[in-house]
């Protein structure tokens, strides 16, 4: 039995670690295969997080890569624009130089011709001296058969004939060349006076004997009046300037001739009104400041006006507060500072074309007339007391004589510069321009009129106007009757005649307008 048994107890334990074994196995293939999937989770999260990750750069990538085309673009496209810019400065000198080599080829045309004109002439005192030759051989021979003179004799009596006739002919030939000579000067310096007239661009407009101020309400008026007109009269008192209050809405207006005083009674009002209050005391501290505040004014005004004249060289403080005083002051109608500017322009363009100094002459139109606000330095003509403070202030000799040349008896056989001679035309060219000087309406509206009516007694022509104060008519023209050529033709017939039977300072400019308009409905 106990064998028996121990079969059995071996049996099943071979049972139970057959059991065992065969359970152990399962569960090593079940954790296998968890782990085979956990891995492969890991590994599909790893091609995911790497596929987004590969997005993400390629994203970034394009982004920089849009950034920086953009940024080429831009760079490029402001490298086409300098390219442009230059190109067409190019163009410009190109087309600046062209002008001036068809200026010189013309000119080196003319003196060819010339030089072929005097070598005909040469050619023909040679033959007409191998005639005279001729002539005086037999003359002499003549003389001494007819008066019996020896040859010595005939000889000098025929010498002082050819030397009389040849005088003679000397002498016309002078005449013409020197009419030539006048004819050709007059038609260049027209057109450098046209050039530099070209080349001025200033504004002349002049402010008139009154200034208006802006009120925020019709109340502020009383408070200028005051208590019995306490604080206009004082206002009129401190600036000397009329105050003039009417039923104008929101406004004053303030009269004098004097622009200086108006201008600082303008801004002292402006000041009081904005600040707000408003009693004879304020007012006189507020008018003393503001003449403070127009002496600074004045100074900047005089160093902007040479920075726009290009005046690198220094000029003596004086001389800048001086030309700036020049803007509240008036001449022929016009602003007197505009007037130096424009003379200054006017002088400088024709020195550049005569290849003069052009610093020189446009310093010097600049100050042709600033002995005109030198009132604190004594009575005198405005020029000598000019030419006095250029030399007081280091200005050199030719500034001196170009504002001493403004003297109505000035001999400009005493000018030590062309340059003097430039300023005076340049200032009689400024005062002489459409507009500068004052003229009666009626006489304005006539030349203006006369002009138009020119203009519209040729046929073709519809409606001409005047613009520019005279300086330029538009005409137009029936389409039917005026092509193309013929309007060139037609311009030119209108300067014609305004040349014959109208006098007028600079020049016109007539511009013909042809269209042809087409007009239908759409019903």
């Amino acid at each position: 039995m106990t064998g028996i048994w121990i079969v059995f107890a071996l049996a099943a334990a071979g049972l139970g670690f057959l059991a065992g074994w065969m359970l152990r196995q399962k569960v090593g293939q079940s954790r296998i295969a968890k782990a085979s999937d956990l891995a492969e989770k890991f590994v599909e999260d790893a091609r995911l997080e790497s596929e987004n990750f590969k997005q993400e750069k390629l994203l970034e990538a394009k982004e920089e890569i849009f950034q920086l085309r953009q940024k080429v673009e831009s760079e490029l496209k402001q490298k086409q624009n300098d390219v442009g810019r230059l190109e067409k400065q190019l163009g410009n000198r190109e087309l600046n130089l062209d002008r001036k080599v068809d200026v010189l080829s013309k000119k080196e045309e003319t003196l060819h011709q010339q030089s072929r004109k005097l070598q005909l002439k040469q050619e023909d005192l040679r033959k007409q001296e191998n005639e005279l030759d001729k002539l005086i051989q037999e003359e002499n021979s003549r003389l001494q058969q007819i008066s019996g003179l020896s040859s010595e004799e005939a000889k000098k009596l025929q010498m002082q004939h050819v030397l009389e006739k040849a005088k003679q002919e000397t002498a016309d030939e002078v005449r013409d060349i020197r009419e030539q000579a006048k004819k050709r000067a007059t038609t260049e310096a027209r057109e450098i006076i046209i050039q530099a007239l070209e080349q001025s661009s200033v504004n002349h407009v002049v402010d008139s004997t009154v200034s208006l101020v802006n009120l925020p309400d019709d109340e502020m008026k009383g408070r200028i009046i005051g208590r019995e007109g306490r604080n206009i009269r004082a206002f009129e008192g401190a600036t000397g300037i009329e105050v003039l209050i009417d039923d104008t809405p929101q406004t004053v207006v303030l009269s004098g001739f004097n622009a200086h005083r108006r201008e600082v009674a303008r801004q002292a009002l402006e000041k009081l009104i904005y600040d707000g209050r408003i009693h004879p005391g304020r007012i006189e501290e507020v008018v003393a400041k503001t003449e403070e505040d127009m002496d600074e004014q004045i100074f900047n005004t005089g160093e902007q006006t040479i920075q726009d004249m290009g005046l690198s060289s220094s000029m003596h403080r004086e001389l800048i507060r001086l030309l700036g005083k020049q803007q509240y002051r008036t001449t022929y109608g016009q602003n007197l500072l505009q007037h130096s500017k424009e003379v200054s322009i006017l002088a400088g363009g024709m020195a550049s074309m005569l290849n003069l100094d052009v610093g020189l002459a446009r310093r010097a139109g600049l100050l042709h007339d600033i002995g005109r606000t030198a009132e604190d330095y004594g009575d005198g003509p405005f020029f000598e007391i000019g030419a006095e403070l250029a030399k007081k202030f280091g200005e050199n000799e030719f500034v001196q004589n170009a504002i001493i040349s403004q003297s109505p008896t000035f001999d400009e056989t005493t000018a030590l510069s062309p340059i003097t001679i430039l300023v005076r035309l340049a200032d009689a060219l400024s005062v002489s321009r459409p507009g500068a000087q004052k003229e009666m309406l009626k006489d304005y509206l006539k030349r203006m009129e006369r002009l138009e009516s020119i203009c519209e007694e040729f046929t073709g022509v519809i409606k001409s106007y005047a613009l520019q104060a005279g300086r330029e008519i538009r005409v137009l023209a029936e389409h039917s009757l005026i092509d193309d050529n013929k309007a060139q033709v037609l311009a030119d017939s209108i300067v014609g005649k305004l040349r014959d039977e109208m006098e007028f300072p600079g020049q016109i400019r007539v511009t013909v307008i042809r269209e042809y308009r087409s007009y239908d409905y759409a019903k």
